[in-house]
């Protein structure tokens, strides 16, 4: 830039193309060439040739008198010609910013009357952002925390201590926990020791046959939902009509759920089938395979297969295909359970 205001490319104007840099970068021999002009009142025009950059940034300019000698520019004023154009931009662009500031200082002002929290949707990425998210809403709770937690694909030690963790401080504060596993978790020493840990009435833990994520809410203000398989992306909701339509999602669960201490709910039909088998027929004619069947209830891939085939002998099934048929026929699916 400094270099086109003090006349263009060195290069075009007869100048030394070896020679070229910008003014604030004046050179040694420049620089010392125009202190001596400045010292004397004039130098010789040869004098300067190794410094073609004097003339190139109009520091120097012709003696009226004697053209072999140049006088030198005042620094006052060379410094004025190099910062009225820099002085001019920094004017336009303050004009236009304020131009700008007044356009949209109205917008500015409704938006502070927005109720609403300016991201209602934030992406997670990682489990330790996550669990710091997580760790950061439920110390924010005060009224009640409401938690979906399948289980079933992975040894559930480490979860439960983070959760023990989490929740015991929850509890002193008085907040309310309504917790939902499947029914699986039933049968699972871990949680149920767990489970043992809190015995205030304002801690509520039931189990229904299927779940299919995981969920966490606080004081109805705040919800994460994973959205990868292998959790480690989740999104934090802070839309109020996102978070009570998840609310009213968790309701619906819950009201259809069994209290965790309230015995099994895997009752034997005269039929020789289980609670647990008539969920899992209902997912074999959705056409679910066995991972799905086993991740939405909450057990593992061999317990559920060992379920299909007591539900296939049951039915006097010979096949995978056969199975799906007879389950149709039967009406199983017909019953309440």
């Amino acid at each position: 830039m400094f270099r086109t205001l003090g006349g263009g490319d060195l290069a075009t104007n007869g100048t030394k193309a070896t020679h070229p840099h910008a003014v604030t970068e004046l050179c040694e021999e420049g620089s010392r060439l125009y202190a001596n002009a400045l010292r004397t009142g004039r130098i010789q025009r040869a004098d300067v040739e190794p410094a073609p950059c004097l003339m190139e940034f109009a520091l120097l300019h012709p003696d009226p008198d004697d053209a072999n000698w140049l006088r030198p520019v005042p620094p006052s004023v060379a410094l004025a010609q190099r910062l009225h154009p820099i002085e001019r931009e920094i004017t336009e662009s303050r004009r236009m910013s304020i131009a700008l500031t007044e356009v949209f200082e109205p917008f500015m002002a409704l938006t502070a009357q927005e109720t609403a929290p300016t991201h209602s949707i934030t992406v997670l990425e990682g489990l330790d952002r996550i669990n710091a998210s997580l760790d950061l809403a439920t110390a924010q709770c005060r009224t009640e925390m409401l938690t979906v937690q399948p289980g079933g694909r992975r040894s559930p030690e480490n979860r439960l201590l983070e959760a023990l963790e989490r929740d015991k401080p929850l509890i002193e504060r008085g907040v309310r926990i309504r917790t939902l596993y499947q029914h699986t978790a039933r049968y699972s020493p871990d949680r149920l020791a767990y489970v043992d840990q809190f015995t205030d009435g304002k801690v509520e833990y039931r189990t229904i046959d299927e779940l299919v994520e995981r969920l966490v809410i606080c004081d109805d203000a705040v919800a994460f939902i994973p959205i990868r398989e292998d959790r480690q992306v989740a999104l934090e909701l802070r839309h109020p009509g996102l978070v009570r339509y998840l609310t009213k999602v968790f309701e619906f669960m819950w009201g259809r759920a069994v209290p965790l201490r309230a015995g099994t709910p895997y009752e034997t039909d005269p039929d020789g089938i289980t609670d647990i088998q008539h969920s899992i027929a209902k997912l074999l004619v959705e056409g679910h395979v066995d991972e799905a069947i086993a991740r939405r209830l909450g057990m593992n891939v061999r317990t559920c297969r060992a379920h299909i085939a007591k539900l296939a002998t049951a039915l006097g099934s010979g096949s995978r295909a056969q199975l799906g048929y007879l389950i149709a026929q039967s009406g199983i699916l017909e019953r309440q359970h």
